[in-house]
């Protein structure tokens, strides 16, 4: 079965050079271990939501909107696509 697993973080221009590195390493990481257990799919960062555009239904038109549905302190950053037994095992 496939699971995804989504990646939140705070958009935040003033992380270091070295807080990205820690958060790149980690994903390396997850990456690295999903691969060798044979479960890893896919995996994708996504733009930032200053790119964003949302689309609305109202009263049977569509309405564009640039930016995101909602302001959020996180946002959605990207994901993982990992092909489990189970749910214990995408949960490992």
């Amino acid at each position: 079965m496939r699971y995804m697993m989504l990646i939140y973080s705070q958009e935040n221009q003033s992380a270091t050079p070295d807080e990205l590195n820690e958060v790149a390493l980690a994903h390396r990481a997850v990456m690295d271990e999903t691969n060798r257990r044979g479960i890893f799919r896919a995996a994708d960062p996504l733009q930032p939501t200053s790119t964003a555009t949302t689309l609305r239904l109202q009263d049977g038109k569509v309405l564009v909107t640039d930016g995101p549905f909602a302001e959020t302190k996180e946002q959605l950053a990207g994901y993982y696509i990992l092909d489990c037994q189970d749910l214990d095992e995408a949960l490992e």
